[in-house]
This record gives structure tokens, sequence and C-alpha cells, in this order.
């Protein structure tokens, strides 16, 4: 008898439980240690969503709530307002409002600086801080590889929470403030606008970005965080500053005492004299000079360019993104 015979005759028979583990995926090597890695990142911007997610659901239950109620009684019009019933009616809808627009859209105009600063910026600062970025070259992947992997997880991990935010911030300033009974928040406020469509998506790709870049060029953990938040506020600035710029503003003439259209982002308001001259709307509040105006001239974004604005603020994001990303890959193979 042979010895395979005997080998054969030793070995159990695999059960079904067994054979059901060993045909079950696992995740291994350079993947499993990535994502065990980031378990800590994950976890955060899973609760992170869970409660940002939740409090948009109960503002959008409760304010349809309120607004069913108000057409129910005849008290949804603001010339209904002034009786009592109706006033207690409505007063129900102010906490939803404030929660949104005072508690949610800084909270989520914050989350790419926090994601630059917590997350991008300790990503490759810790490994060098701590010299375990010396251990890829005696591996068996190539520093590419593995810093695509390091990066791959953090980044779809970002690109996943942050487009659930901004889709459901989105849907509920579109449904329940805008075109709701009392509130007033136009698209281009300080705070409304980074909270809205792409924005968040693409701030927050640009600010990990940049903080791993940050990271990888300091060495250094915290130097790298505070740098990285001074640099995302920085190029937050200047975005700001040129965005006007990104697409044609409408140029009209109104009369003199008009006011700007409805949830409109005001470029340039000036007093239009007999001869035809424009002067600038602080002037004529300092002087006299504008006593003889015959009407205004108004230079602004209508609601309607808020889509095409923040794709092209996107674009240039990304494109700053790409750009950043070929930095950090080139500098790892070295």
């Amino acid at each position: 008898m042979s010895t395979n015979v005997l080998t054969d005759q030793a070995k159990p028979a695999p059960t079904p439980m067994s054979r059901d583990r060993s045909a079950a995926p696992r995740l291994r090597g350079l993947l499993w240690l990535t994502i065990r890695q980031s378990r800590v990142m994950l976890r955060t911007l899973a609760a992170l969503l869970i409660l940002v997610a939740a409090d948009l659901i109960w503002i959008h239950v409760l304010c349809s709530h309120t607004v069913g109620v108000l057409r129910r009684t005849g008290c949804y019009s603001p010339e209904s307002w002034d009786s009592a019933q109706c006033w207690a009616l409505l007063s129900p809808i102010d906490r939803p409002n404030f929660w949104y627009i005072s508690v949610l859209q800084p909270a989520v105009t914050a989350v790419p600086l926090l994601i630059g600063v917590f997350i991008g910026a300790p990503l490759l600062a810790q490994e060098h801080e701590r010299g375990t970025i010396r251990l890829i070259r005696a591996q068996s992947v190539s520093p590419v590889r593995w810093l695509a992997a390091r990066l791959a997880v953090p980044g779809l991990a970002v690109l996943a929470v942050t487009g659930v935010l901004a889709a459901l911030m989105s849907w509920v300033w579109w449904k329940d403030i805008v075109h709701g009974p009392v509130a007033f928040d136009p698209p281009f406020q300080f705070f409304t606008y980074p909270a809205l469509g792409v924005a968040p998506v693409a701030w927050s790709l640009f600010a990990l970005a940049l903080g791993v870049l940050v990271g990888q060029l300091t060495r250094r953990t915290l130097p790298a965080m505070f740098l990285t938040g001074a640099l995302v506020a920085t190029a937050h600035g200047l975005i700001r500053w040129a965005r006007p710029s990104f697409y044609p503003t409408v140029d009209e003439t109104a009369p003199l005492h008009a006011s700007q259209p409805t949830n409109a982002w005001l470029i340039n308001r000036e007093a239009i004299m007999p001869d035809g001259s424009r002067i600038g709307s602080d002037a004529c509040i300092t002087t006299h000079r504008c006593d003889g105006a015959t009407g205004t001239w108004l230079q602004y974004h209508p609601s309607a360019h808020l889509v095409p604005i923040q794709l092209v603020e996107a674009g240039i994001l990304l494109a700053l993104t790409l750009l950043i990303l070929t930095g950090v890959f080139l500098r790892i193979r070295r």
C-alpha cells in the first residue's frame, strides 16, 4: 500500500461547513491592510453620514407635515398669517428651518476642511514620522501600488459619503427650504453654496489630495494638519473671489429703486445718470451725486446660474486634484 493511500485515508472528509468557509471570499494582502488601517476613518464617516441623514429626514418629514396642515386649513398664504390660529400652525416650521440653515449648512461647509486636516494630512505624514514608509521598499509590492491602495480606500469613502450628503442637502433645500412657506435661503449665500450640488464632493476630494501632498512634503503630522487647514481656507477664499467670473453675468437696466431679482447673487449695482454715465451705489449712499439718477444698472447671477458655476468650479478643483495626485505619485517613486 502506498503512502498516498495512507495519507488520503488519514485525512478527514471535508464537512459542508468547512467547504463554505473555504469558498467564502476574503480580503487579503494590501487591500485588507489598507482597510484595517482606515477602519477608524471609515467608522467616523459612516457615523457622520447616518447622523446628518437622520437630521435631514427629520427636517423633511416635519416640514412636509407642517405644509400639509397649512394647506388643509387655508393658512399657507402669507396673507393668512395675521390670524393667531394660522400663526400657531406655522410656528413649528421655524425649528427645522433654523436647524438646516444655521447648523447643517455650516457643518457640511466645514466637511472638506475637516477631511483635509484629519484624513488627508496624516495619511502619509504619519508613515514618514513613524519611519514605516521605509518598509514599503522591502515589500513585494511597488511603492506606486502601495500608494494607490492607500489612497483608494479613503478616496472612495470620501466620494461616497460626500456624494450622499450633497444629494440629501440639495434635495431638502429644494423641496422644503426654497419652496417652503417661510425660509429665505438664496443659493449663493456663504454657507448655502458650498453645501449644495457638486461643491461638497469636489472640495472634499481636493482637500484630501492637498492634505496628502502637504503630509508627504512636511513629514510631520501636526504641521501638516495646520498647513493643510490654512491652504484649504486660502483656496476657498481665492475660488470665492474668482467665482463671479466662472459664468457670464446678467446685465440689465431697472427702475431707480428696483430691488434685485429673487434668489439672485448681486455682483454690482450702479445708478444711471441723465447723461448715460453710471455711479456706484456706495457713492450714492455717502454723497448726493445720485440725486438726478434716472434708473439703476444691475449686474447679477440668477439662481439658474448655480449649476453652471458649480460645474466650472468642480472642473477646476478636480483638475487641481489630479495635478496634486500626480505630484504625490511622482515623489513616491523616488
